[in-house]
């Protein structure tokens, strides 16, 4: 589709009397283009917002300005540059931060962020050092604001007992015809889903706080510096209510398997353990101040439960046809699933060696602090082995 980009970008507050423009990146979700303005050399990027995935988008930019106001503020606070650590968005010349165009699109538009780069795959153990520092830090920032202040972008988007109930559904209905091929992939799925709801549920009991998560720890959403330090986190669009294992567990699972989301070949499947050991160091060494005991004891869960979900929702599409995920092949989404299966298969296999992970990091970043703050121990932590 070809759009007005004239009288999109006149709708900003960027007073540009000329621009140049490009498309920018390979999100899956937003349209996005990197805006030049030439008399100047300033630099924005702008974002057709994609509202069939997010529906109210009012609520959406207003999430993403109470996030990015106390964000900056934060960042400020601790000395830090809060215009490069942070995404900022321009206003329109109606107060507004989104507008639309003659079809109806929404926009956004935010600063472009220079001297930064983003991975799609971790290589290096300090990338995920980085990667844990990053979002750790980024809860931390944000665990004094109240969650109930945003609404869910996407509701139920981490709710295992939504994606199970969308899972029954269709294989009740069976619309592809495809059900009596996969009942070893219905089986192990289906003999793991109440052990999978324990997040869910320890947080309606008030076990677990709910706090701001990202939701989306994917690691190509931070960018990193030229020194491949961590500098801002974005793709805040996910930012809503949610629970702390939800962003560990979707983080290790994009950097702990050695293989591809839809590796065919199951056995190149495996994990790889130092980089989980240090993305874990890098989380804890930010959020150890504020998360209770029972959150760690969570992240285990959470890292068993992202793959799992992702698996449900693979093979629910399966069943119905293919009609969410694109597929470039015949299958492609079963082999989704089983490359998850496999992933799950390796973290229970491995979830003795992972927990002592967790909590041998906890009590290092613990400890780490202890003496060189001396601070008062975090509220529900007691010093016994999980």
């Amino acid at each position: 589709m070809k759009y007005n980009f004239s009288d999109i970008i006149a709708q900003f507050s960027i007073q540009a009397d000329s621009f140049g423009i490009k498309p920018f990146g390979s999100g899956h979700i937003n349209d996005t283009y990197r805006v030049t303005t030439p008399t100047d050399g300033r630099e924005f990027l702008l974002q057709k917002i994609n509202n069939y995935v997010f529906k109210d988008v009012d609520g959406l930019m207003n999430n993403m300005l109470y996030v990015t106001n106390h964000l900056k503020q934060k960042v400020s606070k601790a000395g830090g540059d809060p215009d490069k650590e942070v995404l900022t968005l321009i206003p329109c010349n109606n107060g507004l931060y989104y507008c639309q165009d003659e079809q109806g699109g929404y926009w956004r538009m935010t600063t472009f962020l220079h001297n930064t780069k983003s991975y799609d795959l971790v290589t290096t153990e300090k990338q995920a050092y980085q990667g844990g520092v990053a979002f750790g830090r980024f809860q931390y920032l944000l665990c004094d604001m109240g969650a109930d202040i945003l609404i869910d972008t996407i509701p139920d988007f981490l709710n295992i007992e939504f994606r199970l109930e969308e899972f029954n559904e269709a294989i009740k209905n069976d619309a592809a015809g495809k059900l009596n091929t996969v009942q070893t992939e219905l089986d192990f799925l289906l003999s793991r889903a109440d052990s999978m709801k324990d997040i869910l549920q320890w947080g309606r009991a008030g076990i677990l706080p709910l706090r701001i998560t990202h939701n989306d720890t994917k690691f190509n959403n931070i960018l990193l510096d030229e020194q491949d330090n961590i500098q801002c986190v974005i793709d805040l669009d996910t930012v809503m209510p949610g629970y702390s294992a939800y962003d560990f567990g979707d983080a290790i699972r994009s950097i702990i398997s050695t293989a591809a989301e839809d590796e065919a070949s199951l056995g190149a499947i495996q994990l790889n353990i130092p980089l989980f050991e240090e993305f874990t160091r890098g989380y804890l060494s930010q959020t150890i101040s504020f998360l209770s005991e029972q959150e760690l004891k969570s992240l285990i869960k959470g890292v068993l439960l992202l793959p799992y979900m992702q698996a449900v929702r693979f093979l629910t599409d399966y069943l119905n046809g293919d009609t969410y995920y694109k597929i470039q092949f015949v299958g492609h989404n079963l082999q989704r699933t089983l490359a998850q299966m496999q992933l799950l298969k390796m973290l229970e296999l491995n979830k003795d060696k992972l927990t002592a992970i967790i909590e041998r990091e906890w009590f290092g970043s613990y400890n780490t602090r202890t003496a060189a703050m001396q601070p008062i121990r975090p509220s529900g932590v007691q010093t016994q082995r999980l």
